[in-house]
């Protein structure tokens, strides 16, 4: 085996076959971190063959840290990846045939994501490609202790991009996704009042110019914007400039709901916290 790969989970029935199978003939070892899964997650996970643990909730990087320091990863690579996301029968290949034969300098590979919503493919409004770093060296990655967008950051080397995709499909439905939105405003809400002058920096030396273009944008532009003013214009820019209304009736649900309903509730918790404070 060259490639372990961590699933981190929390009530994943519903997910988590399809990405096990599309892993099947990559060969590599699978580490299951659960939270406390009330459903038939971690018995699917052991059916599959996976290596188990449980572990409690804290936050999304306290979890993938505290797997990387205690999992008993052997091979030479890690990769992350969540329990609705399936690799391309065209990734598998790809990592199966380029991992092994990379040269000593490149300690990161970069994949794209493609998002689908409501069973379509989400190909517009700067939502594809979005470029995660995915796959490094073992002992070489930790994830940057955030609230939200966290990103793995290298200690050396340089990052590479890989050609095919990971795919994001999740299927627990419309009422899932806009109470796990829910949660994330509160978490978004966080790291804009606390945003740490140094982060664009540390994820631009690590990472490519497109997530460190967007920190960059985020801290400098929209998170000095007037309150619910940065969301209509940011929802805007992504359905008419973005040409997001060619994703068709899903696209509108989705940018509508992630591009400014999401941005809107975070404005508005930002809003209550201020006028209590004051």
């Amino acid at each position: 085996m060259f490639l372990s790969i961590i699933i981190l989970t929390y009530n994943e029935t519903v997910n988590l076959p399809a990405c096990l199978t599309s892993l099947q003939a990559l060969n590599a070892e699978i580490f299951i971190v659960d939270s406390g899964s009330s459903d038939n997650t971690v018995e699917i996970a052991k059916q599959a063959g996976c290596q188990v643990f449980i572990h409690p909730w804290e936050n999304y990087a306290k979890q993938l840290n505290w797997a990387l320091e205690n999992l008993p990863i052997s091979t030479p690579w890690v990769m992350r990846l969540d329990a609705d996301e399936c690799l391309t029968s065209k990734l598998v290949n790809e990592l199966k045939y380029v991992l092994p034969k990379t040269p000593d300098q490149i300690t990161g590979y970069q994949v794209k994501r493609r998002v689908f919503f409501m069973g379509r493919w989400i190909r517009y409004g700067g939502y594809y490609p979005t470029w995660l770093l995915r796959v490094w060296r073992n002992g070489l990655g930790t994830c940057e202790q955030r609230w939200m967008d966290e990103h793995i950051l290298l200690t050396e080397g340089k990052v590479a991009n890989l050609k095919y995709d990971i795919i994001d499909d999740n299927q627990k439905g419309l009422t899932f996704w806009t109470d796990k939105h829910n949660r994330y405003a509160d978490r978004e809400v966080k790291d804009l009042l606390s945003m740490p002058d140094d982060q664009d920096d540390l994820i631009s030396s690590t990472q490519s110019s497109q997530a460190g273009k967007r920190r960059w944008l985020k801290k400098n532009f929209y998170a000095r914007s007037p309150l619910f003013l940065r969301a209509f214009l940011y929802f805007l820019t992504r359905y008419i400039i973005g040409l997001g209304f060619l994703d068709g009736i899903q696209g509108l649900i989705f940018h509508f709901l992630q591009g400014f309903w999401y941005r809107f509730l975070v404005d508005a918790k930002i809003y209550e916290i201020t006028r209590k404070r004051n």
